[in-house]
């Protein structure tokens, strides 16, 4: 399987993307922004980081460079598409999923060992975790106070598109502990926090097992290529 990472200016976790994938099983392949070329992958990351600066609005600017026409244009055909932090804003500012991201309520840049809870395992993304699974991903972001209209909340969260929420402690006042959204269809899938800081023992977040040692967000990435290997 190929999944490809799309590097935007100012992208900061492409190269871990692309690790997280190889640790997976799959081959990633290195998408630019100004291309309007997907290389026949099977699917997609918007990877994190502060792309064109964070001009305008987090995403903005990203969301309509040209390799985004083909991102939007695979995503609705179904194709899976993963945006972390960064990559979430800019899912967000080309309507692929619901809502916006802010700046944190308490108006400081967060770097923490964040836990989750799984709340929607059917997605493309998540078929690895259990219902409920709490699990402990790396988290950095200024702007990641995920907001939507009353309207819109009640939708995703009556139709089971809240993906991921906060645990002990909501850091950026993400209305509703919100952490992760995805599409109606659930192959389009954001979330702030960073699975492919969680991947490779002695690397990730501390466990009660031994420093470092946290993986969880392995299962990401094996979820989609299990997904995409069934459908074939």
């Amino acid at each position: 399987m190929r999944i490809g990472v799309v590097t935007f200016p100012g992208s900061l976790d492409d190269r871990d993307a692309q690790r997280a994938i190889r640790l997976a099983g799959a081959e990633p392949v290195a998408l630019w922004h100004g291309d309007h070329d997907l290389h026949g992958v099977d699917a997609l990351v918007l990877p994190g980081g502060f792309s064109y600066g964070d001009y305008l609005r987090c995403g903005a600017i990203a969301s309509l460079s040209p390799i985004m026409t083909e991102v939007i244009d695979a995503a609705n055909k179904g194709m899976p598409v993963l945006g972390i932090c960064n990559g979430f804003q800019m899912l967000a500012e080309a309507h692929l999923v619901d809502g916006g991201l802010i700046r944190n309520d308490h108006g400081k840049f967060i770097r923490r060992d964040q836990k989750l809870r799984v709340e929607n395992t059917s997605t493309d993304w998540t078929g690895g975790f259990t219902q409920g699974q709490e699990i402990t991903i790396p988290l950095k972001n200024g702007e990641g106070g995920f907001i939507a209209s009353a309207e819109t909340l009640a939708r995703l969260e009556g139709e089971g598109q809240v993906v991921f929420r906060y645990l002990e402690v909501n850091p950026n006042g993400s209305l509703n502990d919100i952490a992760g959204v995805s599409n109606a269809r659930g192959n389009v899938v954001g979330l702030m926090p960073h699975p492919e800081h969680a991947v490779e023992a002695g690397f990730g977040p501390d466990t009660a097992t031994a420093m470092r040692s946290g993986v969880d967000g392995l299962a990401f990435f094996t979820s989609v290529i299990q997904r995409t290997l069934v459908g074939a």
